[in-house]
């Protein structure tokens, strides 16, 4: 592609209504080409294969698959496509999560249009774009809680109203080890009891229902 042509674009976001917007946004600018737009995460794979969009704005709340393990995907085939999440999800480890697996940029759906438009720009030529608003989300929470992969299933247990002895029957875990599970959690959030323990991974998007 010469350096004068449009920057190709790939939409991810299971709401049409927001696809034809965000392309109705893009299609009045010169540089910028819409090629495609998926609603699951396993058309925005097969698409990126067929279609190799330089930049993909990406919804992480797909119907299928995470919108992070999305990107993880397909940076680990494509390395020159770009990714910018643009999302509804505001908790500090879904941002972690996207910026891991690949995203270089990170966008809340309530952003100006222009974000949207600087992003796209700024990805393609290499470099990041992380709104203030963004970065002081993922600040005001440091440090990360850290959870094992065993405690976030036993968390997970909790956010739908699971006892003790039920998690250890469905974990095929002692309930002791459950209790010790359920402690650290408690610990690593700084929280005294299992609602609050619940409500704080719900908002900051650790775990969802």
């Amino acid at each position: 592609m010469g350096p004068n042509e449009p920057v190709t674009v790939l939409i991810v976001d299971d709401h049409p209504v927001v696809r034809d917007g965000l392309n109705a946004i893009l299609s009045t600018q010169a540089d910028i080409t819409v090629v495609g737009e998926a609603g699951t995460g396993a058309e925005a794979l097969q698409m990126t294969a067929q279609l190799r969009p330089q930049v993909v704005v990406m919804d992480l709340m797909l119907p299928d698959l995470d919108g992070a393990e999305v990107i993880k995907r397909i940076a680990g085939v494509y390395c020159d496509v770009s990714f910018i999440v643009l999302t509804s999800a505001a908790g500090d480890e879904q941002i972690y999560r996207a910026l891991d697996a690949g995203a270089r940029g990170y966008l809340f759906k309530d952003m100006a249009r222009k974000e949207l438009l600087q992003a796209i720009r700024a990805v393609h030529e290499g470099r990041r774009y992380i709104p203030a608003e963004v970065g002081s989300r993922v600040a005001e929470n440091l440090p990360r809680p850290g959870l094992s992969a065993r405690e976030r299933e036993v968390l997970e247990c909790l956010a739908v109203g699971l006892r003790n002895k039920e998690i250890a029957g469905r974990l095929a875990i002692s309930e002791n080890t459950v209790n010790a599970h359920v402690k650290n959690i408690l610990d690593k959030f700084n929280v005294a009891d299992r609602t609050l323990a619940v409500t704080t991974a719900l908002r900051r998007g650790i775990i969802r229902l």
